[in-house]
């Protein structure tokens, strides 16, 4: 096996031309045969460089609306022998296949013809075969052939071809592994296609989950733990990934996971009026809506401020400066807004260990798609919690329906309770939350935990009563028994809110009767664990 391969003869079939004429220039300029294809070859001849026709190599017209030009021995033949194997090299010679060196491909824009709505026919024929071919030849027999896919390899490969008069072993490997994950990702979006799109198979035999372009995290949930984050190979969705971080130290795993939550709960309110979300591990600890985004931090602070310490803030309008004075008097790790006024920035700018991330939208909480969770030996797939509530999709259950102001509280409690981990109790009055019981593996310990946090919040703000009293109360599954329910009612809650669905529902609301309470039934559970 050589280790230094010169390179003598090129094939480049190019969909983008970007960079084709310093390519070409630097290979000519080293001696090497440019060999092309259709509208590859024409570019290169516009550009001034010398160019052998595919079909002169082959001795074969392309043919078939260009389907087929490079599916040929000829071709092939000169990409997959192995140049110091005698019986390869006989067979070149009885045959006139000649060697190839080096191929330079990109393939047929097949997403993109998608995402611009393309007709069926259209999109098909912007499946790549030739390419996809060439490009496995050349990376199986990377010993002898260099495979570029990647423009951000040209400079590389010319460095290489200026120093040491060809490729090297290393370099060839390398190229080999990325053209693969080329072709693998390539293949799973044509396949996700026929399934998702052309068939409408949500949940086809084969899955594929594919993630480019990885950035090295410090570390996992914790030190020994390494982590990446991966970009979508495919369209996405605004958020974090796809942020620009203004300022601040490199994001960890955990602030990913912590933002993300924050950001799909402030995402609900999206429409809505200016809301602050506050975000400790995973949970909100804080939500208000209100007139101004300072106003909404007020009472979102106000409701956890011991839990906000260190925690993330996401809001759904541009951060002014005022809110962004007011944030940066507690410890915070990180900021996500749309976007942020430019003396807002130049605030947080002070703040040199806080992250500040820029979305420029938020993401869409109806969007469909899926979730995907590990487990040993599989993997857990569903459809996106993306349910959500209207007014007139509720049944009251009770005596007493609920004023305008409890409903308001209600739908309130139910959308942030839909973004807290189970067993999740969420009271909220006048569109702020008033505590938050999360994570509890019983409801009755959730109900009092969240009625705890709002004394202790009336204790710290000086609060002649905690917020829980007037309050609405959100569950996000049934109640099983009425002791939770009696719990909040206990604590002040005026208003219920739950999906219904337990065999003791009619107890349940008998307890809330006869407190005068009202209640709702949802009929969709927000479980989230």
């Amino acid at each position: 096996m050589t280790a230094i391969v010169p390179i003598r003869r090129a094939l480049l079939s190019l969909s983008d031309k970007d960079g084709l004429d310093g390519l070409a220039a630097g290979l000519a300029g080293a001696g090497v045969e440019l060999v092309s294809t259709g509208g590859t070859a024409a570019k290169l001849r516009e550009l001034g460089h010398k160019v052998r026709d595919i079909s002169d190599l082959t001795g074969f017209p392309e043919m078939m609306d260009g389907r087929v030009k490079t599916l040929h021995p000829k071709v092939h033949g000169g990409l997959l022998a192995v140049r110091d194997n005698a019986d390869h090299v006989a067979a070149m010679e009885a045959h006139g296949i000649g060697a190839i060196d080096l191929v330079v491909v990109n393939l047929y824009p097949f997403e993109a013809t998608v995402a611009k709505g393309a007709d069926r026919t259209t999109i098909i024929e912007n499946i790549d075969i030739g390419g996809p071919s060439m490009v496995r030849s050349a990376a199986k027999n990377h010993a002898f052939v260099a495979i570029i896919t990647d423009p951000a390899d040209y400079a590389p490969l010319l460095d290489q071809v200026e120093r040491q008069g060809g490729t090297d072993l290393d370099f060839r490997k390398k190229l080999a592994a990325k053209a693969y994950a080329l072709t693998g990702a390539y293949d799973s979006r044509i396949a996700s296609w026929f399934a998702f799109a052309d068939q409408g198979e949500a949940y086809p035999a084969s899955r594929f989950i594919v993630g480019r372009s990885p950035t090295m995290l410090r570390y996992g949930e914790n030190p020994h733990q390494k982590a990446a984050l991966y970009l979508p190979a495919g369209p996405s969705t605004p958020g974090l990934a796809q942020a620009r971080q203004v300022q601040g130290k490199a994001l960890s795993y955990n602030n990913l996971n912590d933002a993300n939550a924050a950001l799909e709960l402030v995402a609900e309110f999206r429409d809505g009026p200016p809301t602050v979300v506050i975000v400790k591990h995973a949970n909100p600890c804080g939500v208000a809506s209100g007139e101004t985004l300072l106003a909404a931090w007020r009472e979102a602070l106000a409701c956890d401020s011991v839990s906000a310490f260190g925690g993330i803030v996401a809001v759904n309008r541009p951060l002014d400066a005022a809110t962004a004075e007011v944030i940066g008097t507690i410890f915070t790790e990180v900021v996500v807004a749309p976007d942020a006024s430019a003396e807002a920035q130049a605030i947080f700018a002070k703040k040199k260990n806080l992250r500040l991330l820029l979305t420029g939208a938020l993401p869409d909480p109806a969007r469909g798609g899926q979730s995907v969770a590990v487990i040993a030996g599989g993997l857990l797939i569903q459809d996106r919690d993306n349910g959500t509530l209207t007014s007139d999709m509720l049944k009251v259950v009770t005596k007493r329906a609920p004023t305008e102001r409890e409903l308001a509280d209600c739908l309130f409690a139910w959308t942030v309770a839909k973004h807290v981990k189970s067993n999740a109790i969420v009271y909220a009055k006048d569109g702020a939350t008033a505590g938050i019981g999360a994570g509890q593996m019983n409801r009755l310990d959730s109900a009092r935990i969240a009625a705890l946090k709002a004394r202790e919040a009336a204790e710290t703000m000086g609060w002649p009563e905690p917020r829980t009293v007037g309050s609405a109360v959100a569950s996000d599954a049934f109640f099983p028994f009425a002791d939770g329910l009696l719990a909040a009612i206990e604590a002040g809650a005026t208003a219920v809110i739950q999906p219904g669905g337990s065999i003791r529902d009619d107890e349940v609301i008998a307890a809330a009767d006869h407190a005068g309470v009202a209640m709702l039934f949802t009929g969709m559970r927000h479980f989230r664990h």
